[in-house]
């Protein structure tokens, strides 16, 4: 099994790749298999999102490439500005996982969604395609009840001495 625990900023040829969905890309710890068939184990620094064009370096020193793998998305679009922006609005309210585009939403297939923004008037189609959406806003938060890490345990420093029992 493989380690590879170290983002590469250096370009050039990779030696082999790994294909992941968004919510794989998500994930710091990780066993997957790469492009080749070999079996990889991620152990990256915890908060980051890996993005397509990525590069990694393996403990072996082998270069892996990052690739968006392409999921069932549904491509929003709209007759208009304000609709779109609405949109994305109620979308952002439920902080789903949002690629923002030229005029173009993209979030991962969801009917629940799908029948909200047809609400909406927005036009919808069904695609296979990479997903990569914007970063930060729901850094925090998993959605779909993904495993919480303990990524968030740093901005919970400085209230500790609130509110908790002290046993003598």
């Amino acid at each position: 099994m493989l380690t590879i625990a170290k983002r590469c900023t250096d370009g050039g040829q990779a030696d082999d790749r790994l294909v992941l969905p968004f919510d794989q890309r998500q994930k710091s710890r990780l066993r997957t298999v790469l492009a080749s068939g070999l079996e990889a184990a991620l152990m990256l620094e915890r908060g980051g999102v890996l993005r397509g064009g990525d590069r990694l370096r393996a403990e072996d020193g082998r270069i892996v490439a990052v690739e968006a793998a392409p999921e069932k998305v549904m491509r929003v679009t709209a007759a208009n500005a304000r609709q779109l922006a609405q949109a994305a609005y109620h979308l952002g309210n439920r902080h789903v996982p949002l690629q923002v585009g030229d005029r173009w939403l993209l979030l991962e297939d969801d009917h629940v969604l799908e029948h909200m923004l047809l609400g909406l008037g927005v036009t919808i189609a069904h695609e296979l395609a990479p997903f990569e959406p914007e970063v930060g806003a729901y850094g925090g938060h998993g959605h779909h009840g993904h495993e919480h890490h303990d990524h968030d345990d740093h901005h919970h420093g400085h209230d500790h001495h609130h509110g908790h029992h002290h046993h003598d």
